[in-house]
């Protein structure tokens, strides 16, 4: 799409010279740098939002994936017995069934 915008006449001239060393038209480089600025918006809202998304899950007491899955291995334990036997532990770099 064609668009005309106003710029700083050496900030013309700065771009210019900078496409002409990459070889690159002045379309590109423009193209290029709104794309970016719009990606680093767009990961900067991204960050933001995850950032809220954990304050809120730790306010509602929320705990890590790794606690998590910690404490439900113990509460299986518990229900149903260690893995490999009774009171036993299974080598968990052995496959099920292996011993």
């Amino acid at each position: 799409m064609k668009v005309t915008i106003d710029l700083d006449p050496d900030v013309y001239r700065a771009v210019k010279v900078e496409a002409a060393r990459a070889d690159r038209s002045v379309r590109e480089i423009v193209d290029e740098a709104l794309a970016a600025w719009l990606e680093r918006l767009e990961d900067a809202e991204d960050a933001a939002t995850a950032a809220e998304a954990l304050a809120e899950y730790e306010r509602d007491g929320g705990v890590a994936a790794d606690e998590f899955f910690r404490a439900h291995a113990a509460e299986t334990r518990a229900a149903y017995g260690s893995p490999g036997g009774e009171g036993g532990t299974a080598d968990p770099s052995e496959p099920a069934g292996s011993e």
